[in-house]
């Protein structure tokens, strides 16, 4: 596969992340693949959202879980954005989406929105979490799923295995060398999150990754990786 620079939650670092302006910025600015993260409201919406509360990212409070989507539609994400629902961002953008689920019963709702629509081939499926990933793989067996881990010890290869995974993306500052290799002999490509700065650029080369996910627009990153290349 060729590299894959996935827009974190949009271009977080400059918009409000996970909201449809961070996301349409993320595209216009060129990423491969932008990820977001999905809960569910209580009536069962695919909110997006990173956090299981609305406190961080909104001018609400409360878990998502107990929000109808109605009342976290009222509420402001940064620079007037409204919180999207999964579908709003499959319709605002046209590049392929890494989601993020975080449980189960989000994974179903996931896998009957992506029949529904069509969008298998578009939408990679990720999660820490095995059991959803093996749900996603069940469901749709042709979905891509993406194991996502901060442990790497020698189960993770297994891991991936055992729920789909071609692709595993890592907490750059645990990666070495032997963790890539044992990934890449098993066929499964490694990205890391998050990968910002000119010192992170320069670990993702040296490790021989096959995509990073970044907070930054990719051509600040590019601007960043040669300013530090003409200082060796």
């Amino acid at each position: 596969m060729s590299f894959l620079t996935v827009g974190h939650r949009g271009v977080m670092a400059v918009e409000p992340e996970n909201t449809l302006r961070s996301f349409r910025r993320a595209e216009r600015e060129g990423v491969d693949q932008i990820e977001l993260d999905l809960h569910l409201s209580k009536d069962g919406a695919l909110v997006v959202m990173h956090d299981a509360t609305v406190d961080r990212t909104t001018d609400g409070a409360g878990p998502i879980r107990d929000l109808p989507l109605a009342e976290i539609r009222r509420l402001d994400a940064g620079l007037g954005e409204q919180v999207p629902v999964f579908e709003e961002v499959l319709d605002a953008v046209r590049c392929p989406v890494q989601a993020e689920i975080k449980d189960v019963a989000a994974a179903r709702v996931l896998a009957s929105v992506l029949r529904e629509r069509e969008e298998t081939g578009r939408v990679s499926v990720l999660s820490f979490h095995d059991e959803a990933l093996a749900e996603i793989h069940a469901l749709l067996p042709g979905a891509a799923t993406v194991l996502v881990a901060s442990e790497l010890g020698p189960d993770l290869v297994p891991r991936a295995q055992a729920v789909g995974a071609r692709l595993v993306s890592l907490d750059l500052t645990r990666l070495t060398l032997e963790v890539v290799g044992r990934c890449h002999d098993a066929g499964i490509a490694v990205m890391a999150w998050s990968v910002n700065t000119p010192q992170d650029w320069a670990l993702v080369r040296a490790l021989r990754l096959d995509g990073a996910a970044t907070d930054l627009p990719p051509a600040l990153g590019r601007d960043l990786k040669e300013e530090e290349a003409d200082r060796i």
